[in-house]
């Protein structure tokens, strides 16, 4: 039996593994559907011990079942990130871990911090402003609403961190990871910003920063006997989905950008220089020395199983087949897909999903059919952002290259395509970040060279011109829909805001 490479992937929806060899064969997949907890307006959150942990083992056990544990040569774990997971000394949480983006709570904090230390040495220092996306907010949101949970706390992880602690032992954080932390770390000096530290973190130890194909630990014998996995099996950092997920597609020169179709979309093109670009995230790369610029909407593949559910649970070929006959436009519904907040473009918690020219003739064909294209929509307004940044060669076509498990989806596909007028590079494998993980795993243990890439074109999509042509006409009405319909979102949020309070104090 070859080497064998275990990735593990915990995203928004479900946790994937895969056991791949040392030339990117797949031999085995895995998955276990679960949900995300949203407790009150505004929050996302899961319980780590209740659901990743599990997932983890489950999924790592029918791995090893499938290749056999003598095979088993490395394990590298992604999660969705940046996740804020708080801890006692031992690595028990002390409350559910607060996700990504999509959870706004922090927003008193968002301004609180940034006035405090100054936009722009915020923007200087981590290539971003403050916003849903960082940890530091959500770190001191606890620190002064929880403080009996913040009292209780001595470390803090992210996603993949933790799993990794729960493996190994060991309290480290990836300098990709880290770099989302903001303002924790500098991502101009590759480092944790000392002096801003204290004023978030306060008491709590700060993790060992490493790189996400650094072989940190091995599996103890606890974690060994609930996964499967070897004890002694060498344990790679890992890093948040999207970069293990762009690195497991080729997506390394600076003129590529990766399309990822998860819960959420998220865009990520490497950067030859530090650079602060309004509306986008810079952040450090995979490698050691690489920078990225990344950006993210609130909803994908969330906003499609919300239409699913919604409709009735009718299986989801029959949902899309109907979705197919509906023509490019939806027949005048249109979609603002902000069901979770946004993030890019607009970065507001608080915006919420709308839908215009709704009448009794639409089915539920024609509502699905306007997901996809608000979500098109919105890919479109980053890749524009993107567009902005001058390429590495003048003369470089970039390339779009498409990964996640959205991408078995013909239909969204092609709609994304035609709403961009892009053509996208579908790689053969889009198993997506937990391929990318198994590919640090073997960089890491030393089984392949540092710049393998396991990468191979599948298919291309490309745009259909006559679909183009009708929605740039109706690009300009999605555009201004958000600004049309702002304060009224704010105020029926706020009005949810008091009616939440209301039932807390009953």
């Amino acid at each position: 039996m070859p080497h064998v490479f275990v990735g593990l992937d915990v995203g928004t929806g479900s946790t994937k593994g895969v056991a791949v060899t040392a030339d990117g064969t797949v031999l085995a997949s895995a998955t276990r559907p679960h949900r995300v907890s949203l407790p009150r307006p505004g929050w996302a959150e899961m319980d780590p011990e209740r659901t990743w942990w599990p997932d983890v083992a489950a999924v790592s056990r029918e791995l090893v079942a499938a290749v056999g544990a003598e095979s088993v040569a490395g394990l590298c774990v992604s999660g969705m990130g940046p996740c804020l997971v708080l801890t006692d000394a031992d690595g028990t949480p002390v409350r559910p871990a607060v996700l990504y983006g999509i959870d706004g709570r922090a927003t008193r904090q968002i301004a609180a911090l940034t006035g405090r230390l100054g936009a722009e040495a915020v923007r200087a220092r981590c290539g971003k402003d403050l916003t849903t996306q960082a940890v530091g907010p959500k770190l001191l949101w606890v620190r002064e609403e929880e403080p009996e949970h913040f009292a209780r706390a001595r470390r803090w992880w992210g996603l993949s961190s933790w799993v990794v602690g729960r493996l190994t032992g060991e309290y480290v954080l990836d300098h990709q990871s880290a770099s989302q932390c903001d303002p924790l770390y500098d991502v101009s000096a590759t480092g944790w910003a000392q002096d801003w530290v204290p004023e978030v973190a306060g008491h709590l130890d700060m993790p060992r920063l490493v790189w996400p194909h650094e072989v940190v630990g091995v599996v103890g014998a606890a974690a060994s006997r609930e996964t499967g996995i070897p004890e002694g099996t060498p344990v790679s950092a890992g890093t948040v989905d999207a970069w293990a997920e762009a690195f497991s597609v080729g997506v390394r020169d600076t003129d590529d950008v990766m399309l990822m179709y998860g819960s959420t979309m998220f865009l990520v093109r490497p950067l030859d220089r530090f650079a602060v670009r309004p509306g986008l995230w810079t952040t450090v790369g995979v490698r050691p020395d690489s920078l990225t610029l990344a950006a993210g909407t609130a909803t994908s593949g969330s906003l499609v199983r919300w239409v699913h559910d919604l409709t009735g649970g009718a299986p989801v070929g029959s949902l899309e087949a109907e979705a197919a006959e509906v023509p490019a436009g939806a027949e005048g519904l249109l979609l603002l897909p902000y069901f979770a907040g946004e993030r890019t473009p607009v970065q507001d918690p608080r915006a919420s999903g709308v839908a215009v020219g709704l009448t009794l003739r639409h089915t539920r064909g024609h509502v699905l059919r306007a997901a996809y294209e608000g979500i098109a929509f919105g890919v479109r307004q980053i890749l524009e952002l993107f567009d902005a940044v001058p390429l590495s060669h003048p003369d470089a076509v970039p390339r779009l290259v498409a990964v996640g498990g959205g991408t078995r989806s013909a239909l969204l596909t092609q709609v994304v395509s035609d709403v961009c007028g892009r053509a996208q590079v579908v790689p053969e494998e889009t198993v997506g970040a937990s391929y990318g993980s198994a590919l640090l795993a073997a960089i890491g243990t030393g089984h392949v060279a540092p710049e393998t890439d396991w990468a191979r074109v599948g298919r291309v999509v490309e745009p259909d011109a006559r679909a183009r042509d009708h929605y740039d006409r109706l690009y300009p009405v999605f555009t201004e829909l958000y600004a049309d319909t702002v304060r009224h979102a704010h105020r029926l949020a706020d009005l949810a805001d008091v009616a939440d309070r209301e039932a807390q104090a009953r």
